[in-house]
């Protein structure tokens, strides 16, 4: 380990911090993340999974081959504990996690909601006048909002003005009476936490059948909620792009435009 810190670059390290908060994120996310080019992606991660600072999986598929998830490896999660003050895992521990992670029925969602993140860290990337502030991973959430709701993420996007905003990733796995559920726990937040909730939806048919649904039922006083598709949005500017349908409102606009009238929800460093 004493040698693999003589080795690390500054973006290795930022690699380690971000697979350590988010578990896992694929060869092309990690392209736009931290490199800019396929073929330098590569050879780093490779080299990088050769010392065992990085581990990797993927499932079989057919026709072609399903991209890489990149997660830490041995070496990188003892660097990570090292660097916490925490005791470091066994090699056997941290392999045993990524087994457990490739074979999770959660794993799609995860890759999911990272995309996301990872789109709009993208888009900064060319786009120097927008940057995403924070993006907190679920269990980051869980430690602000407790019980009370349970977001897939939370992110500030900096467009001279900030958006601050929760995000419901949704794969159209549970009915919409449950999607629309959890609004009420939103609803339950102090009014510093209160923040737009935007539902991430994979197709245009799935979303216009939320809007139907929250036609019918109502959302909670107080609250902005906003749906986008990844369908839609994939060819129209992905999340930072004029995809946002706010709820009870006409037209699309862009995540920009979701900041506050006034001070809004109090932004807290």
């Amino acid at each position: 380990m004493a040698g693999e810190l003589t080795r690390l670059t500054p973006r290795d390290r930022h690699l380690l911090d971000l697979l350590n908060q988010h578990k896992t994120l694929t060869t092309d996310q990690l392209v736009d993340l931290a490199f800019g080019s396929l073929g330098r992606a590569r050879n780093r991660l490779n080299t990088l999974l050769g010392r065992d600072i990085l581990d990797r999986f993927r499932h079989y598929q057919r026709p072609g081959s399903q991209a890489w998830r990149w997660t830490l490896g041995p070496v990188g999660a003892a660097l990570v504990a090292a660097g916490r003050g925490d005791p470091l895992p066994r090699p056997a521990t941290v392999r045993d996690a990524t087994t457990r992670l490739a074979m999770s029925p959660t794993l799609p969602h995860l890759l999911a909601v990272n995309g996301f993140f990872v789109a709009l860290t993208a888009h900064a990337r060319t786009d120097p006048t927008t940057r995403l502030d924070r993006w907190w991973n679920e269990a980051r959430c869980r430690e602000e909002v407790g019980t009370v709701v349970r977001p897939d993420g939370h992110g500030v996007w900096n467009v001279g003005g900030r958006v601050l905003f929760w995000l419901e990733v949704d794969l159209g796995t549970e009915t919409l009476s449950r999607v629309a559920g959890k609004l009420t726990g939103y609803a339950a937040l102090p009014p510093s936490r209160a923040y737009p909730v935007l539902f991430w939806l994979p197709t245009a048919a799935r979303e216009a059948n939320l809007h139907a649904h929250l036609a019918r039922t109502g959302i909670p006083d107080g609250l902005t909620v906003a749906t986008a598709a990844d369908d839609h949005a994939a060819d129209t500017g992905g999340p930072a792009g004029a995809v946002w349908r706010v709820v009870g409102e006409p037209g699309r606009v862009s995540l920009a435009d979701l900041a506050p009238a006034g001070d809004g929800a109090p932004w807290d460093g």
